[in-house]
């Protein structure tokens, strides 16, 4: 039986299938301490136990996003607070390559802020 986390993935359509399925992937490959969980009805990583980012997709767009917990503890131009207090989105193009560099620099930032 599918997990509802893995079920997320599956029923997305492409292009934004392959950009949440690799972005996924760096997430749980940046750092051995990073899990993955499902809070909240979406894909939610935990870096130690507590909640680091997640991914989602903007309602209208259908964008694929990344979500960073403690973003507004993090000054990088990527990164748009919106209407959020707490976390800040960084918007990934589906039709181009992950920007690897981009998200190693903010989860640079974000995991100092767990230390």
């Amino acid at each position: 039986m599918l997990r509802e986390i893995d079920n997320f993935y599956l029923q997305k359509t492409e292009p934004a299938k392959s950009c949440l399925h690799a972005l996924r992937q760096f997430v749980l490959k940046y750092d051995r301490n990073i899990t993955e969980a499902w809070k909240y009805k979406m894909p939610f990583f935990c870096y130690k136990g507590k909640m680091f980012c997640y991914i989602w997709l903007n309602k209208k767009t259908h964008q694929p996003y990344l979500g960073i917990v403690e973003g507004r503890n993090i000054d990088h131009p990527m990164l748009i607070a919106g209407e959020r207090s707490r976390m800040k989105i960084m918007m990934i193009d589906p039709a181009k390559d992950l920007p690897v560099q981009t998200i190693d620099t903010i989860f640079r930032k974000a995991i100092q802020l767990y230390k």
